[in-house]
């Protein structure tokens, strides 16, 4: 099969495509024949060699942890799925024809393999980071760096618990975040004073490690009150940085129940072909992204 991969820790040069043989699923797992791999920043940062404390990478290494495709191998243990079935979840080496998933969902009713793709971490992590800044409903949550993937799901899932949200992108997203139900406004010179010209901020998430930290903690007035996935240097001003999965199958099964319900939608702006994963990579880096990059097989 073809899969993606790297011998070395680098930049997006250091990606492969080459012949590899085809993974196998193992007691609770289930093999997909994949159809579209989700891109995320998490990847070209296992890439770079940046966070080995969370994601141990053992050399040459495939890339990727999310995916959408058809079910064709099932492992021991597994009940509630099929071969055949399409589903979305979380696993490794998904930049690849075939994957072993650890964590899955059967995909909704209307949704493509390409948008599926998109959803896994995205949503996990927006669960997960809402959750740990303790924002509450009636409450306002600043968003930097809104308008990427995590940024989507966090608007529209606290949208839909009742809190407020005031999120930064760039001006070409302004009218994106609007209508995702959010109070929007530029990053850059001034961009403190803009959110204060947009009300009380309660709790704050850094998504694009764009420097911001000494801003969030001086908007909210506690560093407790900041959660960043981005910012690695962020622990030293006493703001948590949350790279830690939560439960993936329940994140999962909140994700299909509100695409379900329309009350979440995380369009692709750019599908790229394997070959095209350095591509993807370094598009991905510079940020700048509304919605999902994904890789379609």
């Amino acid at each position: 099969m073809k899969k993606v991969s790297f011998a070395e820790f680098g930049g997006p040069d250091v990606l492969r495509l080459i012949d590899a043989e085809e993974p196998h699923a193992g007691p609770g797992e289930i093999r997909i024949s994949v159809r579209a791999a989700g891109v995320n920043p998490v990847d070209w940062r296992i890439r770079e060699g940046q966070v080995l404390g969370a994601h141990p990478t053992e050399l040459p290494s495939g890339v990727g942890l999310d995916a959408a495709g058809v079910v064709d191998e099932v492992g021991e243990g597994v009940d509630g799925v099929e071969i055949g079935d399409p589903v979305f979840g979380e696993g490794s080496s998904t930049y690849a024809e075939y994957a072993v998933l650890t964590a899955w969902a059967r995909m909704p009713e209307g949704l493509t393999f390409e948008e599926a793709a998109g959803y896994p971490s995205v949503v996990e992590t927006a669960l997960r980071v809402i959750r740990e800044v303790g924002v509450r409903p009636g409450q306002t949550l600043l968003v930097s760096g809104a308008s990427g993937g995590v940024g989507s799901a966090v608007l529209q899932i606290a949208r839909e618990r009742g809190i407020k949200v005031i999120g930064t992108a760039g001006a070409a997203n302004q009218d994106y975040l609007r209508g995702l139900g959010a109070l929007a406004t530029t990053y850059g010179e001034g961009w403190g004073e803009r959110v204060r010209g947009l009300g009380r901020v309660d709790a704050a998430l850094d998504l694009a490690g764009s420097g911001v930290i000494r801003e969030l903690v001086e908007l909210t007035g506690d560093p407790e009150k900041v959660v960043t996935i981005a910012d690695l240097d962020a622990p030293q001003s006493g703001v948590r940085f949350s790279g830690e999965a939560g439960s993936v199958p329940d994140a999962l099964a909140e994700a299909a129940a509100l695409i379900s319900r329309g009350r979440l939608h995380i369009p692709v702006e750019k599908s790229y072909a394997l070959a095209e994963a350095a591509a993807a990579h370094a598009h991905s880096r510079a940020g700048h992204t509304r919605g999902r990059r994904v890789i379609v097989i």
